[in-house]
């Protein structure tokens, strides 16, 4: 990654050294939207939302947390005791992590993760890093990749955020604007801008329960629970299928 496309790793690296960022989503329409911030990616357990707290209590034995960011899911477990590698492709972000304390952390893609890293019990994928799957495919194929680095009793926590609870037009139009195009509603191409720092754009999924569900299913795993925030934001429990475990 060049130094230039890692906005999110200069804005958390920003933030860890002057408490100052922001974070600006352009999307592949025109839409511009400011997000919470870096704010969020450095909150404690303390901050975080009830869904999240009880999302997070499903973890287990040696985990990975796939885009740990800032760490501040990784921490937390590590404090509790847990075996935690962070992994993230930002190379800003993996030093802001060690700089926090993380003590297993590597730079590395999603599409790069293999058994090669290791046998675990728990996939972390929270902070929104569903949408890490980018598209329909990927996703299947990630999952199957997934199952064979898991233990027999592996799980996946994460979070998505419902695309079509929403009454916004611009939302509403880009989703039939994807469909049109053979894409989910909700499969987003974005960037992230900070200052003078622009990612590449890349494929975010945005899915609704029904469709993870939809998009597990034949993949080795099922949708076990759904965790709700009483908004457009939810966590899931994935496990194994119990004839694959």
């Amino acid at each position: 990654m060049q130094e230039r496309e890692d906005a999110y790793g200069r804005e958390v690296y920003d933030y860890q050294h002057n408490q100052t960022g922001y974070e600006i989503v352009e999307r592949d329409d025109g839409f511009v939207d400011l997000s919470a911030g870096p704010c969020l990616y450095f909150s404690t357990y303390e901050e975080w939302d009830p869904y999240l707290k009880e999302a997070i209590a499903y973890a287990r034995g040696r985990v990975v947390d796939i885009g740990c960011g800032a760490g501040r899911h990784a921490l937390y477990l590590q404090e509790q005791g847990l075996a935690v590698l962070g992994v993230d492709a930002s190379p800003l972000a993996v030093e802001v992590c060690r700089l926090r304390g993380l003590r297993q952390v590597q730079q590395l893609s999603v599409t790069r993760m293999s058994v090669a890293l290791g046998v675990f019990d728990t996939l972390l994928m929270l902070g929104n890093n569903f949408g890490l799957f980018g598209n329909y495919n990927r996703a299947r194929w990630l999952l199957r990749r997934f199952h064979g680095m898991t233990s027999d009793q592996g799980r996946i926590i994460a979070e998505s955020r419902n695309p079509y609870d929403t009454d916004d037009p611009d939302h509403l139009a880009y989703h039939e604007r994807n469909r049109r195009r053979g894409r989910m509603g909700g499969q987003v191409r974005i960037r992230i801008r900070y200052r003078k720092f622009a990612s590449l754009w890349f494929d975010y999924l945005l899915a609704s329960p029904e469709e993870v569900s939809q998009i597990v299913q034949g993949t080795g795993w099922h949708l076990a629970r759904v965790i709700p925030s009483g908004g457009p934001q939810y966590a899931v429990i994935i496990e194994k299928d119990a004839h694959t475990a």
